[in-house]
Protein backbone atom coordinates (compact mmCIF):
# COMPACT_ATOMS: atom_id res chain seq x y z
CA UNK A 1 0.00 0.00 0.00
CA UNK A 2 1.05 3.60 -1.14
CA UNK A 3 0.10 6.51 0.85
CA UNK A 4 0.10 10.37 -1.04
CA UNK A 5 -0.91 13.36 1.30
CA UNK A 6 -1.15 15.97 -0.56
CA UNK A 7 -3.46 14.34 -2.89
CA UNK A 8 -5.90 16.99 -4.00
CA UNK A 9 -2.67 19.01 -5.44
CA UNK A 10 -0.97 19.75 -8.61
CA UNK A 11 1.52 16.85 -7.92
CA UNK A 12 -0.07 14.51 -5.80
CA UNK A 13 -3.06 14.09 -7.97
CA UNK A 14 -0.92 12.95 -10.79
CA UNK A 15 1.24 10.54 -9.02
CA UNK A 16 -2.42 9.17 -7.46
CA UNK A 17 -3.42 8.59 -11.24
CA UNK A 18 0.00 7.08 -11.75
CA UNK A 19 0.17 4.81 -9.62
CA UNK A 20 -3.09 3.33 -9.92
CA UNK A 21 -2.88 2.71 -13.34
CA UNK A 22 0.42 1.06 -13.18
CA UNK A 23 -1.67 -1.06 -10.80
CA UNK A 24 -0.71 -0.10 -7.26
CA UNK A 25 -3.12 -0.38 -4.44
CA UNK A 26 -2.92 3.83 -3.45
CA UNK A 27 -4.34 5.43 -0.34
CA UNK A 28 -5.07 9.15 -0.23
CA UNK A 29 -4.84 10.80 3.09
CA UNK A 30 -7.44 13.93 3.27
CA UNK A 31 -8.92 16.20 5.31
CA UNK A 32 -11.75 17.11 3.21
CA UNK A 33 -12.82 13.81 1.10
CA UNK A 34 -15.39 15.88 -1.13
CA UNK A 35 -11.39 17.38 -2.96
CA UNK A 36 -10.86 14.25 -3.78
CA UNK A 37 -12.47 12.13 -6.64
CA UNK A 38 -14.51 9.02 -6.88
CA UNK A 39 -12.21 6.34 -5.02
CA UNK A 40 -11.31 3.41 -7.91
CA UNK A 41 -10.73 -0.01 -7.45
CA UNK A 42 -6.83 1.01 -6.73
CA UNK A 43 -7.40 3.83 -4.60
CA UNK A 44 -8.89 4.38 -1.31
CA UNK A 45 -9.50 7.57 1.08
CA UNK A 46 -8.48 8.09 4.34
CA UNK A 47 -9.54 11.24 6.31
CA UNK A 48 -6.33 12.81 8.45
CA UNK A 49 -5.15 15.69 10.08
CA UNK A 50 -1.76 16.82 10.62
CA UNK A 51 -3.32 18.16 13.85
CA UNK A 52 -4.61 14.90 15.44
CA UNK A 53 -1.44 12.28 15.50
CA UNK A 54 -3.84 9.58 15.71
CA UNK A 55 -5.30 9.96 12.64
CA UNK A 56 -1.99 9.98 10.72
CA UNK A 57 -1.32 6.57 12.94
CA UNK A 58 -4.01 4.89 11.24
CA UNK A 59 -3.49 6.01 8.10
CA UNK A 60 -0.31 4.66 7.92
CA UNK A 61 -1.46 1.62 9.19
CA UNK A 62 0.03 -1.20 6.68
CA UNK A 63 1.58 1.20 4.34
CA UNK A 64 5.08 -0.04 2.27
CA UNK A 65 5.40 3.85 0.96
CA UNK A 66 4.47 7.07 1.65
CA UNK A 67 4.43 10.82 -0.46
CA UNK A 68 4.78 13.53 1.67
CA UNK A 69 3.98 16.46 0.34
CA UNK A 70 2.79 19.39 3.12
CA UNK A 71 1.69 23.42 2.23
CA UNK A 72 2.28 24.82 5.01
CA UNK A 73 5.83 26.61 6.20
CA UNK A 74 3.88 28.08 9.02
CA UNK A 75 3.21 25.24 10.45
CA UNK A 76 6.59 23.13 9.99
CA UNK A 77 5.20 20.81 13.13
CA UNK A 78 2.84 18.75 10.05
CA UNK A 79 5.91 17.33 8.81
CA UNK A 80 7.61 16.40 11.78
CA UNK A 81 4.18 14.74 13.11
CA UNK A 82 3.52 12.44 9.79
CA UNK A 83 7.30 11.47 9.33
CA UNK A 84 7.19 10.21 13.38
CA UNK A 85 3.84 8.46 12.58
CA UNK A 86 5.23 7.30 9.69
CA UNK A 87 8.09 5.62 11.48
CA UNK A 88 6.27 4.16 14.36
CA UNK A 89 3.46 2.32 11.30
CA UNK A 90 6.51 0.74 9.95
CA UNK A 91 6.44 2.16 6.55
CA UNK A 92 9.54 1.42 5.09
CA UNK A 93 10.20 4.26 2.49
CA UNK A 94 9.35 8.25 2.54
CA UNK A 95 9.71 10.28 -0.80
CA UNK A 96 9.81 14.35 -0.08
CA UNK A 97 8.44 16.65 -2.25
CA UNK A 98 11.24 19.62 -1.32
CA UNK A 99 12.23 22.64 -3.94
CA UNK A 100 15.60 23.26 -5.68
CA UNK A 101 16.33 26.44 -3.87
CA UNK A 102 17.10 24.28 -0.81
CA UNK A 103 20.75 24.30 -2.73
CA UNK A 104 20.40 28.01 -3.22
CA UNK A 105 23.34 28.95 -0.04
CA UNK A 106 21.56 32.29 -0.39
CA UNK A 107 18.17 31.44 0.06
CA UNK A 108 17.35 32.31 3.47
CA UNK A 109 13.48 32.51 3.11
CA UNK A 110 11.07 31.08 5.41
CA UNK A 111 9.47 28.53 2.84
CA UNK A 112 13.31 27.49 1.63
CA UNK A 113 14.16 27.08 5.43
CA UNK A 114 10.97 25.03 6.39
CA UNK A 115 11.99 22.65 3.39
CA UNK A 116 15.51 22.01 4.85
CA UNK A 117 13.95 21.37 8.11
CA UNK A 118 12.12 19.00 6.89
CA UNK A 119 14.56 17.32 4.60
CA UNK A 120 16.77 16.60 7.39
CA UNK A 121 13.75 15.38 9.35
CA UNK A 122 13.07 13.29 6.38
CA UNK A 123 17.18 11.96 6.32
CA UNK A 124 16.87 11.35 10.09
CA UNK A 125 14.04 9.18 10.31
CA UNK A 126 15.92 6.15 9.89
CA UNK A 127 13.96 5.10 6.97
CA UNK A 128 14.67 4.55 3.32
CA UNK A 129 14.40 8.47 1.66
CA UNK A 130 14.19 10.13 -1.47
CA UNK A 131 14.28 14.14 -2.18
CA UNK A 132 12.41 15.26 -5.26
CA UNK A 133 13.86 18.81 -5.95
CA UNK A 134 11.75 20.49 -9.04
CA UNK A 135 12.12 23.91 -10.39
CA UNK A 136 9.12 25.89 -10.59
CA UNK A 137 5.90 24.33 -12.08
CA UNK A 138 5.08 25.13 -15.28
CA UNK A 139 1.63 25.39 -14.36
CA UNK A 140 1.99 28.52 -11.88
CA UNK A 141 0.88 30.24 -15.61
CA UNK A 142 -2.58 29.18 -14.65
CA UNK A 143 -2.67 32.40 -12.38
CA UNK A 144 -2.29 34.19 -15.47
CA UNK A 145 -5.38 32.71 -16.94
CA UNK A 146 -7.71 35.53 -16.14
CA UNK A 147 -5.92 38.13 -17.37
CA UNK A 148 -5.75 36.65 -21.22
CA UNK A 149 -8.85 35.39 -21.20
CA UNK A 150 -10.61 39.31 -20.58
CA UNK A 151 -7.59 41.25 -21.87
CA UNK A 152 -4.55 38.74 -23.59
CA UNK A 153 -2.39 40.59 -21.16
CA UNK A 154 0.11 38.88 -18.77
CA UNK A 155 1.80 40.91 -15.92
CA UNK A 156 4.75 39.17 -13.88
CA UNK A 157 7.82 40.25 -12.12
CA UNK A 158 10.86 39.59 -12.75
CA UNK A 159 9.82 39.55 -16.47
CA UNK A 160 13.26 38.59 -17.92
CA UNK A 161 14.83 36.20 -15.41
CA UNK A 162 15.12 32.75 -16.60
CA UNK A 163 14.00 30.08 -15.22
CA UNK A 164 13.89 26.06 -15.95
CA UNK A 165 10.42 25.65 -14.92
CA UNK A 166 8.89 21.91 -14.69
CA UNK A 167 5.94 19.93 -15.58
CA UNK A 168 3.94 18.72 -12.56
CA UNK A 169 3.18 15.62 -14.60
CA UNK A 170 6.76 15.04 -14.85
CA UNK A 171 7.83 15.57 -10.99
CA UNK A 172 4.72 12.63 -10.56
CA UNK A 173 6.21 10.45 -12.72
CA UNK A 174 9.33 10.47 -10.96
CA UNK A 175 7.88 10.66 -7.90
CA UNK A 176 5.92 7.20 -8.94
CA UNK A 177 8.88 5.20 -9.74
CA UNK A 178 11.16 6.24 -6.61
CA UNK A 179 7.97 5.05 -4.53
CA UNK A 180 7.47 1.70 -6.14
CA UNK A 181 11.49 0.81 -7.68
CA UNK A 182 14.66 -0.18 -5.91
CA UNK A 183 17.52 2.30 -6.54
CA UNK A 184 16.56 5.92 -5.25
CA UNK A 185 17.71 4.92 -1.92
CA UNK A 186 19.32 8.31 -0.14
CA UNK A 187 19.28 10.37 -3.55
CA UNK A 188 18.03 13.76 -3.99
CA UNK A 189 16.96 14.65 -7.49
CA UNK A 190 17.14 17.99 -9.05
CA UNK A 191 13.95 17.97 -11.29
CA UNK A 192 13.63 21.24 -14.23
CA UNK A 193 12.08 21.06 -17.65
CA UNK A 194 14.23 20.75 -20.55
CA UNK A 195 15.20 24.75 -21.16
CA UNK A 196 15.27 28.13 -19.32
CA UNK A 197 12.39 30.26 -19.98
CA UNK A 198 11.40 33.85 -18.49
CA UNK A 199 8.11 34.76 -18.28
CA UNK A 200 8.19 36.88 -21.30
CA UNK A 201 9.07 33.96 -23.14
CA UNK A 202 6.23 32.01 -21.47
CA UNK A 203 4.14 34.66 -22.93
CA UNK A 204 4.86 33.84 -26.42
CA UNK A 205 4.53 30.39 -26.48
CA UNK A 206 1.37 31.26 -25.14
CA UNK A 207 0.34 33.56 -27.68
CA UNK A 208 1.49 31.14 -30.47
CA UNK A 209 -0.83 28.02 -29.10
CA UNK A 210 -3.69 29.70 -28.75
CA UNK A 211 -3.50 31.87 -31.90
CA UNK A 212 -3.52 35.90 -30.53
CA UNK A 213 -0.85 37.66 -29.71
CA UNK A 214 -0.65 38.14 -25.71
CA UNK A 215 0.67 41.56 -24.53
CA UNK A 216 3.39 41.10 -21.37
CA UNK A 217 3.42 43.92 -19.31
CA UNK A 218 6.29 43.58 -16.39
CA UNK A 219 5.19 44.32 -12.77
CA UNK A 220 6.67 46.40 -10.19
CA UNK A 221 8.14 44.66 -7.23
CA UNK A 222 5.83 46.46 -5.01
CA UNK A 223 2.82 45.71 -7.20
CA UNK A 224 3.94 41.56 -6.63
CA UNK A 225 4.26 42.75 -3.32
CA UNK A 226 0.68 43.86 -2.88
CA UNK A 227 -0.64 41.03 -4.54
CA UNK A 228 1.13 38.09 -2.63
CA UNK A 229 -0.03 40.01 0.62
CA UNK A 230 -3.56 39.77 -0.41
CA UNK A 231 -3.50 35.95 -0.97
CA UNK A 232 -1.02 34.91 1.51
CA UNK A 233 -0.47 35.35 5.22
CA UNK A 234 2.15 37.98 5.46
CA UNK A 235 5.19 35.90 6.19
CA UNK A 236 4.57 33.96 3.52
CA UNK A 237 4.11 36.58 1.00
CA UNK A 238 7.45 37.71 1.66
CA UNK A 239 9.13 34.66 1.30
CA UNK A 240 7.42 34.44 -2.11
CA UNK A 241 9.11 38.08 -2.63
CA UNK A 242 12.16 36.98 -1.93
CA UNK A 243 12.01 33.73 -4.07
CA UNK A 244 10.84 35.88 -7.09
CA UNK A 245 13.96 38.28 -6.30
CA UNK A 246 16.41 35.55 -6.60
CA UNK A 247 15.51 34.42 -10.26
CA UNK A 248 17.14 38.11 -10.84
CA UNK A 249 20.67 36.59 -9.94
CA UNK A 250 20.01 33.71 -12.66
CA UNK A 251 19.98 31.23 -10.30
CA UNK A 252 16.68 29.39 -11.75
CA UNK A 253 17.94 29.05 -15.20
CA UNK A 254 20.48 25.33 -15.04
CA UNK A 255 18.41 22.22 -16.88
CA UNK A 256 19.30 19.45 -15.41
CA UNK A 257 18.83 16.13 -17.03
CA UNK A 258 17.37 13.62 -14.48
CA UNK A 259 13.94 13.93 -15.37
CA UNK A 260 15.01 12.11 -18.53
CA UNK A 261 17.19 9.77 -16.70
CA UNK A 262 14.71 8.27 -14.59
CA UNK A 263 11.73 8.07 -16.46
CA UNK A 264 13.07 7.32 -20.04
CA UNK A 265 12.06 9.70 -22.27
CA UNK A 266 12.64 13.95 -22.49
CA UNK A 267 11.31 16.05 -20.10
CA UNK A 268 7.91 17.80 -21.34
CA UNK A 269 8.85 21.13 -22.86
CA UNK A 270 6.61 24.17 -22.07
CA UNK A 271 5.39 24.67 -24.82
CA UNK A 272 4.10 20.92 -24.34
CA UNK A 273 2.02 21.69 -21.28
CA UNK A 274 0.77 25.40 -23.09
CA UNK A 275 -0.71 22.89 -25.72
CA UNK A 276 -2.41 20.72 -23.15
CA UNK A 277 -3.69 23.72 -20.90
CA UNK A 278 -4.51 25.62 -23.64
CA UNK A 279 -8.20 25.67 -22.79
CA UNK A 280 -8.42 27.27 -19.96
CA UNK A 281 -6.63 30.50 -21.46
CA UNK A 282 -8.66 30.64 -24.46
CA UNK A 283 -11.72 33.70 -23.80
CA UNK A 284 -14.54 30.47 -23.93
CA UNK A 285 -12.39 28.17 -22.11
CA UNK A 286 -13.28 26.63 -18.07
CA UNK A 287 -10.63 26.32 -15.91
CA UNK A 288 -11.31 22.58 -14.45
CA UNK A 289 -9.22 22.39 -11.35
CA UNK A 290 -9.11 18.54 -10.88
CA UNK A 291 -7.11 18.53 -14.47
CA UNK A 292 -5.14 21.45 -13.93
Amino acid sequence: MILLTGASGTVGRRTARLLAHEGHAVRLLTRDPARLPEPTARTETVVGDFEEPATLRRALSGVGAALIVTNNPLRPAHDAELITAAARAGVQRLVKLSALGVTDSSADDLITRWQRETEDCVRTSGLEWTLLRPRAFMSNSLGWAPDIRAKGTVSAWPGDAPSACVDPYDIAAVAARALTEPGHASRAYALTGPESLTARQQTAILGTVLGRPLVFREQSREQTRQLLESRYPAPVAQALLEIAERRLLGNGGQVNPTVERLIGRPARSYADWADEHGLYFAPAGRHRQDDA
